[in-house]
């Protein structure tokens, strides 16, 4: 992971990721996921490397990373659990779904446990709205997620 290695060792990762690509920027997208799939996300400091490398602005570099939920700027944990914050989900019981996980992890959507062991990320639709609220845990989908049931559900991660 990145937070480990030097920054020189990640710059010199990053060019040599934009120049296997030409520093094309059209090939931003494709950029960002081998950058993410060698460092385990896109940090923060590796924008302005790939804004020089293909000639656009960090803004430019930035927007793409920050649209596209895929991409992360910080470190995700070892599992993520991505539940679905669309109205039907939320309609079911999601808010309190919600609610019981960020309790029981003590933390809040969009961050990490301090042990950096689980990542609880808001997601809109997952294809499973008549099971709702539902998640991805760890890739996984989950229906039908009752808030008495997430303590069982996290110690399972655990």
């Amino acid at each position: 992971m990145s937070h480990s290695l030097p920054q020189a060792t990640v710059t010199s990762d990053v060019e040599e990721i934009c120049l296997a690509y030409g520093n094309r920027p059209d090939a931003l997208i494709e950029i960002l996921y081998d950058i993410q799939n060698k460092l385990g996300h896109v940090p923060e400091s590796t924008l302005p490397v790939i804004a020089e490398a293909l000639n656009l602005s960090r803004a430019e570099v930035y927007g793409v990373v920050t649209f596209y939920h895929d991409f992360h700027l910080n470190p995700q944990g070892q599992y993520v659990i991505k539940i679905c914050r669309a109205e039907a989900c939320q309609s079911a019981g999601g808010f309190e779904v919600i609610a019981a996980l960020e309790k029981a992890l003590k933390i809040k959507l969009g961050e990490t446990t301090k042990d950096g062991k689980i990542t609880l990320e808001a997601v809109y639709c997952l294809g499973l709205c008549p099971m709702g609220p539902a998640a991805l845990i760890d890739g996984k989908p989950k229906a039908a997620i009752k808030p008495d049931k997430v303590k069982a559900l996290v110690k399972e991660l655990a």
